[in-house]
């Protein structure tokens, strides 16, 4: 039996009564430095808007950013979607690039490596690595999962999930048994103990508390984390944006005085730390989707959530749907035959103004260990960037459904080298404006997390886009 949301809330502190977002934002700007956002895939871009994702990595590219001294900058890892091994030499390839960067452009920055809210990725070897490549071993780790517009809070150091109005340890969902980065625990400091394999343990992992943040403020928060050991890991409890306020403050603070963190956190934490509003909403206009084609709805993730959210769509909606089968792209002896049938139905049906839903088969196909399923996941990607490498008719706006499938689609089937975030169309939902040098210039590209929305999302954002 779990906790109603309401019920639980109210047994909590009262939240700190005074607003920071203001006085976070002259901090900010007064420290001259750029948040740099190493995002492990490309939902992380949901709380962001009027900023700039980058989908290379070279020098030249991350300095010529940091150059125009913006607030935040992200750099797409999609990390997520490679093993442990090739997750950590990326990271740390990123991280030299960045630090030259940030020499060259004589622009200070703030690391966070941005991961998921229901704790799938590649921690702690991934926080380790840029910990490495950018000379930050002493730093504290502040983990923080919490992400206020998807429903996860953290609190007593047990992160839910929101469903159904109840409080949902994460631990309960399907997200846990991931079959890549599946875990067995919802309290954050066992889950550190599992996931650093007993390295460190969960006696070992400091804790931020609500009452700490609710009833002591940014002072005591700043002090608990001056008294942090260097190296150390400390989770923090969060269940509203003002939580993250106070947290921030008690941030900087605590960095006045010397200390040095990096942050793994949700996408919520992003825009608070540069004293900006999270989840701003965009609302496409007419002149976005100005186009007699049709729309392409491409859908790669396997969580339920998704399937339920597919199912919805294709009965609520006239679309002419393509299943792919997951199974028979494994087997093929020709793939780029299937391809090709797949393209030509997809271009011509664009061409006449039908919205086409591009799906993989719902049977999730899972290999004999975790390498093994990484390895379908890569066939089945790179299956789907062959198709929208096939697409020459410019459909009305694209959607992406997942997070590696988003990815890939963007920087291997578009080709873009950088985006501009725009803002979410839905509550974690983010879209994109593709750069001028992408496959279709300047085209509106939605970034759908395989994990947000209620069933009837996917076809309320389809909605949207078509007035």
């Amino acid at each position: 039996m779990y906790s109603k949301v309401i019920e639980r809330f109210e047994q909590l502190p009262p939240e700190y009564s005074e607003s920071m977002l203001d006085s976070l934002r002259e901090e900010f700007l007064r420290s001259g430095k750029t948040i740099v956002v190493l995002d492990d895939d490309p939902t992380g871009t949901q709380t962001c808007y009027d900023v700039t994702v980058l989908i290379s990595w070279e020098v030249g590219l991350i300095t010529e950013e940091l150059k125009k001294r913006p607030s935040i900058l992200f750099i797409l890892t999609n990390s997520r979607s490679l093993n442990e091994h090739d997750a950590v030499l990326l990271t740390k390839e990123i991280g030299q690039n960045l630090s030259v960067s940030a020499k060259e452009s004589g622009r200070g920055i703030i690391v966070v490596s941005r991961s998921d809210s229901t704790l799938r990725g590649h921690f702690p070897a991934e926080v380790d690595a840029i910990a490495a490549a950018l000379d930050l071993n002493d730093a504290v780790k502040i983990l923080v999962p919490a992400f206020i517009e998807g429903g996860r809070f953290t609190i007593d150091d047990v992160h839910y999930i929101v469903e159904q109005q109840e409080l949902v340890p994460v631990s309960d969902t399907p997200f846990a048994k991931d079959v890549v980065f599946g875990y067995t625990h919802a309290d954050l400091k066992q889950w550190v103990e599992e996931k650093t394999k007993g390295k460190v343990m969960a006696s070992d992992v400091i804790s931020l508390s609500l009452t700490d943040i609710r009833v002591g403020g940014p002072a005591v928060v700043s002090e608990k984390f001056r008294r942090c050991p260097a190296g150390s890991i400390c989770i923090v409890n969060a269940a509203s944006y003002r939580d993250l306020e106070v947290l921030v403050m008690g941030l900087m603070l605590a960095e006045a005085s010397g200390k040095r963190f990096l942050f793994r956190t949700s996408a919520t934490f992003v825009p608070i730390r540069a004293g900006l509003v999270s989840g701003k909403t965009f609302v496409p206009g007419m002149h976005d989707v100005a186009s007699p084609n049709g729309s392409l709805l491409v859908v790669g993730s396997h969580v339920p959530k998704t399937s339920r959210q597919l199912s919805w769509l294709l009965s609520h909606g006239e679309f002419k749907p393509i299943e792919v089968d997951v199974s028979a792209v494994l087997h093929a002896r020709e793939p780029s035959l299937l391809v090709s049938e797949i393209v030509q139905d997809a271009n011509q049906w664009l061409a006449e103004g039908n919205d086409v839903v591009i799906h993989t088969s719902r049977k999730l196909e899972v290999g004999s260990d975790s390498e093994g399923s990484l390895k379908i996941n890569a066939l089945v990607s790179d299956f789907l960037v062959s198709i929208m490498k096939g697409i020459m008719i410019r459909p009305k706006f694209i959607l992406a459904k997942g997070g590696i499938t988003s990815s890939d689609l963007a920087s291997r089937g578009l080709g873009a080298k950088k985006a501009m975030i725009l803002g979410a169309v839905i509550p974690g939902v983010p879209v994109w404006q593709m750069d001028s040098g992408s496959k279709f210039p300047g085209i509106m590209y939605v970034v759908f997390p395989g994990n947000v929305g209620e069933d009837d999302a996917m076809l309320a954002v389809f909605r949207k886009f078509n007035g």
